[in-house]
């Protein structure tokens, strides 16, 4: 699973009972994960299916909405995969993450996915590589408290070059991983 994160792109509303949280992932922004290693997430790259959920920090034990609880709602366009959650205040996840994006601790997206076979393009350029993602399957869309990049942000990655720098394994075991 890869995830990416975007800074301030997080909108939040009070209701009743919870929070209404709104926000995008843009498309086709080039992001420097590391020297050398760019990735572009293509236009409408992302597809779902009714088990897509909102996460705090990619906490798949504490989710905070779903698309199948009708509490999520994804859109696609050419420029930005679009959101907007109900999270209900009636779980102690809820209420803690309610506080932390009120005390502006929570300021990026980051996009849990797996990328389609036949859904990438990497490409030399120079001395690096840059991943081109063409087609994945959203699994999640999380709120982090602090995104690693201030482009887009992409915060780690399990995908590796044609030829790997010699450190490349510690880097990889420092890395966050979810698979």
């Amino acid at each position: 699973m890869l995830w990416g994160a975007v800074s301030g792109a997080l909108e939040l509303r009070a209701t009743d009972g919870g929070v209404r949280v709104s926000g995008r992932f843009p498309y086709n922004s080039e992001t420097e994960l590391a020297p050398g290693r760019a990735e572009i997430v293509a236009s409408e790259a992302f597809q779902w299916d009714d088990d897509a959920l909102f996460l705090f920090q990619h906490d798949m034990a504490r989710p905070l909405a779903s698309i199948r609880a009708g509490s999520l709602n994804l859109r696609n366009s050419a420029d930005a995969l679009e959101f907007e959650a109900h999270v209900d205040g009636g779980t102690s996840w809820g209420r803690d993450f309610e506080a932390a994006l009120r005390s502006n601790l929570v300021t990026g997206l980051s996009p849990g996915f797996r990328v389609a076979r036949g859904g990438e393009r990497v490409e030399r350029r120079g001395d690096g590589v840059v991943r081109t993602i063409t087609r994945a399957e959203l699994v999640e869309l999380s709120a982090v408290t602090r995104p690693a990049f201030p482009s887009a942000q992409v915060e780690s990655r399990n995908w590796q070059a044609a030829h790997e720098a010699p450190d490349a394994g510690l880097r990889r075991a420092l890395a966050r991983w979810r698979a």
